[in-house]
């Protein structure tokens, strides 16, 4: 029921955020506790989601073959635990913090009840990946993390607007709301694309508040690249390969995000 391999999307800017943070490699002892944390929020969040749109998923043709097992609710429960648990193992500012994240990553499963930005929701469940990384390091004040944030969350927000493009009759049958069922897919995709151009120009940012070299930026060349390419593989009329999009090229894009980081970090420390 629950892929942990879906915890790769936001794990690598969460990766860089603590190494922002450290100014080089955390502890191991921070950097198991951020690792629990981001798998069990992960994993609460797709539970929880599991269990509000079981109805849902009953009635789509392209998810009713999922079922809901037994001891869902259980599994929801002991990861959100979990989590609650490595956010005291931190510090107390992540403890503090903690409602307010749940509210969002565990609240984003009813958004497309009522509203097209849901996935903009989703976005930013991620979005606070690095953020909560950053803070279970440095619990500070700092701009870069919320400009990672920002890039994750359009960068995700613009990769389920695709994905969403293949359920637009479905949502619009039974009224539930996406950007695709509000705009039509070719409206959703020129909104995706412009979400990843602000994905790119928070990444810019980044770069420039980090006072980051070229290995960065030749690296953000490649993931335009990338982008690029996603746009190009999802038409309007043809959304066969929307699952690459969203799957496989996106969690490239993660992992390169994580790569040109390290590697910037890497060489201003020779």
């Amino acid at each position: 029921m629950i892929k942990f391999q879906h915890s790769l999307f936001a794990l690598p800017w969460a990766g860089v955020g603590a190494l922002y943070a450290a100014g080089g490699l955390p502890t191991g002892r921070q950097v198991l506790w951020i690792l629990v944390a981001m798998v069990s929020a992960r994993s609460a969040a797709m539970a929880f989601n599991r269990i509000a749109d079981a109805k849902f998923d009953r009635e789509n043709p392209r998810t009713k073959d999922r079922i809901l097992p037994s001891g869902t609710w259980a599994f929801t429960i002991a990861m959100i635990a979990l989590f609650i648990l490595s956010a005291a193992m931190l510090n107390r500012l992540c403890l503090t913090l903690t409602p307010v994240a749940l509210l969002v990553v565990l609240g984003y499963s009813y958004t497309k009840r009522f509203t097209a930005l849901c996935h903009f929701v989703l976005g930013l469940s991620l979005g606070m990946a690095p953020i909560g990384a950053w803070l279970g390091i440095r619990p500070e004040w700092n701009p870069l993390p919320f400009l990672l944030g920002g890039a994750v969350l359009f960068w995700i927000a613009g990769a389920d607007i695709v994905y969403a493009c293949e359920d637009v009759e479905f949502d619009r049958r039974v009224g539930l709301r996406s950007v695709p069922a509000a705009l039509g897919v070719r409206g959703a995709l020129r909104i995706s694309l412009f979400c990843h151009i602000l994905t790119l120009g928070a990444l810019i940012a980044v770069g420039l508040v980090a006072h980051l070299g070229i290995l960065f930026y030749a690296g953000l060349g490649a993931i335009a690249l990338l982008l690029l390419y996603e746009h190009a593989i999802v038409k309007p009329d043809d959304l066969r390969r929307v699952n690459t999009a969203f799957f496989h090229l996106n969690a490239a894009i993660s992992i390169a995000v994580f790569v040109i980081c390290v590697a910037d970090l890497m060489a201003r420390s020779r």
